[in-house]
């Protein structure tokens, strides 16, 4: 069985979009260096530094199902139904879509997180599962169910957003040391769980 990760690009102040829902310079690292990375869309190319595309292709790969809310479904239009990492995404949402121009595609609806983990093991088999930041990440941790925290931490402060814990009030999680990984623009950190 994989690990439940829950991961996310943040700024230092540990917001992953500010309150208009955009991530700002989060983002601008997946198009500052020589090296093409890609996900699960073979269209969709990353361009980051060679620090950073080692760290992504020994951590995207591993990763089988996706688990995201529905408002970043939302917000992507489900990356038009191709996964952003994986092969299989997992909404939590009490209202799937009716009319998604994508029926066809790899996306499961589910009403809460403890389901939508349950249905992503079920789906990801021995291989990861990413569980994207906000809300969700703070549901995930407070009911026991993440293993690792993935952290890419962009030089900025924000201020004001979207916390990358949600609205998590479940008291102190231990983390054990990080991997620490430079790359341009963003230092990825990656922890486990402590149990």
């Amino acid at each position: 069985m994989g690990n439940v990760v829950a991961s996310a690009v943040v700024s230092l102040d540990g917001f992953v979009a500010d309150t208009n829902d955009e991530v700002g310079p989060l983002f601008d690292w997946y198009g500052n260096g020589p090296v093409e990375v890609y996900g699960a869309d073979p269209g969709r190319p990353f361009r980051v530094s060679q620090a950073s595309a080692d760290y992504l292709d020994a951590t995207w790969p591993k990763v089988g199902v996706c688990v995201i809310g529905r408002r970043l479904f939302d917000i992507t239009n489900g990356w038009n139904g191709v996964p952003a990492v994986g092969e299989h995404v997992v909404v939590v949402t009490h209202t799937p879509p009716t009319d998604w121009p994508f029926p066809d595609a790899p996306f499961t609806f589910v009403a809460g997180i403890e389901d939508a983990i349950a249905k992503a093991r079920e789906l990801a088999g021995d291989r990861d599962i990413s569980v994207t930041g906000g809300n969700l990440t703070g549901q995930a941790l407070a009911a026991g169910l993440v293993d690792e925290i993935a952290y890419s931490m962009v030089p900025v402060v924000f201020g004001t957003g979207v916390p990358f814990f949600g609205d998590y009030t479940g008291g102190q999680v231990l983390l054990e040391d990080p991997q620490v990984v430079q790359g341009d623009r963003v230092t990825h950190l990656h922890y486990r769980v402590r149990r």
